[in-house]
């Protein structure tokens, strides 16, 4: 698994190694990272030798980063223009190295690029970009390559603009967000919150992490985890050849209605998916969901399902009288619960109070506009804050939806999904989502596995189903049966 590192830790640890280092050894292994990623993007296009690569080079230790690495291209036979933004207070070793190679600096873009590259502020910049680097960035779009083309983008570390620490992307002064948007994003030594959560995880675009002997430096636990496939694999439970079906587990689906019996039948696809032997559904939807599903054992209550070893409630289900009783009977069971939609609607806006004596595992599953009520406000610039705010006074540990799906827990520990994709914004997602992630729970997983291996898996799932062209709730649910891990 994967870790990203706020900026105070990474300056930390950036502090610890270099004094042990000559002057710039670090500038340079970050620059040769830089330059290499630089040559490759640049192969595929024509090739370096002629390329016609920018430099956008800010004050900092990122602009000197950006010139040694346009010198490295510069001796390749690249030709090499720098943009300083304040040219006296550019890297004075860094445009000493990219002359002396052939290159160039200016005071405009030119009129063609084969490549950009984007050294304007790093880490230790906070807000989006000001005069005269936003004016300088809009005019990126104006720029075409030798095939008349957009050129890629390669930011240096993180996009200039965005917040390291959060994953936000603050407005400008038009009201547009104003930072750097990166077709590839060289980091050194460690992933950041930017390229994993927020907006700037989508504007860091594919992110590459160049070794500079960092990571034996970072003394502090990641911010946030990322998980890969060998994690969810590593997690998933195994079946033994003693296997039946009540020992890998049953799964009580409490969702749907008779108003939206889709929401049921698409809950239940998500459950079946997953690893448990039995699926128990309980509600209005019951004839729908046999239709779709003949293997479930279907009730029209929660309290005639009979034994379950997890419960997902709320898709569907309605928040009237009947669908608050049904919630608070699963709410007694000794079993772990998935609260999502109606569920959570029905916790009201103090859900600490519905959820503080439970001894079993609750994972609440919300976007936005349900983790507003949940939490009396929006999740706010820092989704990874919130998640663990309304975690840590719930007890409960918060899957809060997005592009980059954060999951977080009572204790502090937080994971960012990576497979998240806009292709899953559509009705009913969700809802298979759920169902896959109490199955998961009902089969023994910890209720932070169980949330993190859904959200990966269910990215994964949307994913494979845009393949095929638009992507609908059934399509997902579908979908799942190819991704799920072999047990």
């Amino acid at each position: 698994m994967r870790g990203a590192w706020r900026v105070a830790d990474v300056r930390a640890a950036e502090r610890d190694l270099m004094a042990t280092l000559p002057p710039d050894t670090l500038m340079h292994r970050a620059a040769a990272g830089l330059a290499r990623r630089c040559g490759l993007l640049l192969a595929d296009r024509g090739g370096v030798y002629g390329a016609r690569v920018v430099l956008l080079v800010g004050s900092g230790d990122n602009g000197g980063d950006a010139l040694y690495a346009g010198a490295l291209l510069a001796r390749r036979g690249a030709r090499v223009t720098a943009l300083p933004l304040v040219p006296d207070r550019a890297h004075p070793g860094g445009v000493a190295a990219l002359r002396a190679a052939g290159g160039i600096t200016a005071d405009a873009l030119p009129s063609r690029a084969d490549l950009v590259l984007d050294g304007i502020v790093g880490i230790g910049a906070s807000g989006g970009l000001r005069e005269p680097a936003a004016r300088l960035v809009a005019e990126l779009a104006t720029l075409t390559d030798r095939a008349g083309d957009r050129p890629p983008v390669v930011a240096v570390d993180v996009p200039s603009g965005v917040e390291v620490d959060t994953g936000d992307v603050p407005d400008g002064r038009d009201g547009q967000p104003a930072a750097v948007r990166a077709d590839v994003t060289v980091t050194f030594g460690c992933l950041k919150p930017a390229h994993v959560v927020g907006p700037a995880a989508v504007r860091a675009g594919t992110v590459e992490r160049v070794d500079i002997g960092l990571t034996p430096w970072l003394s502090t636990p990641p911010a946030i985890r990322v998980p890969d496939d060998s994690d969810i694999r590593q997690w998933w439970p195994e079946l033994p050849p003693s296997s039946e079906k009540y020992l890998r587990g049953v799964v009580g689906v409490a969702t749907g209605s008779a108003t939206y019996p889709g929401a049921g039948v698409l809950s239940v696809g998500g459950a079946l998916a997953g690893p448990t032997g039995l699926v128990r559904y309980a509600g209005g939807a019951r004839a729908e969901v046999l239709h779709h599903h003949p293997s479930v054992i279907a009730t029209d209550t929660v309290a005639a399902a009979g034994r379950v070893q997890s419960w997902v409630f709320g898709s569907g289900r309605g928040t009237d009288d009947a669908a608050a009783a049904d919630l608070a009977e699963v709410l007694a069971a000794p079993v772990p619960v998935v609260l999502d939609a109606d569920g959570l609607t029905l916790l009201g806006d103090r859900p600490a109070d519905r959820l503080r004596d439970r001894s079993a595992a609750v994972v609440l599953t919300p976007h936005d506009r349900e983790f507003a009520r949940l939490a009396g406000g929006p999740p706010g610039a820092d989704r990874v804050a919130a998640a663990h705010d309304l975690a840590a006074r719930t007890g409960a540990v918060v899957l809060l939806k997005g592009d980059r799906t954060v999951v977080a827990t009572p204790d502090g520990t937080a994971y960012a999904n990576p497979t998240g994709t806009s292709a899953l914004a559509t009705g009913g997602t969700g809802d298979v989502l759920a169902g896959l992630l109490g199955s998961l729970l009902a089969a023994g997983l910890p209720a932070d596995r169980a949330a993190v291996a859904a959200a990966y898996l269910h990215g994964l799932a949307g994913r494979a189903a845009a393949r095929h062209g638009p992507v609908t709730a059934p399509d997902v649910a579908a979908a799942l049966v190819d991704v799920v891990p072999v047990g």
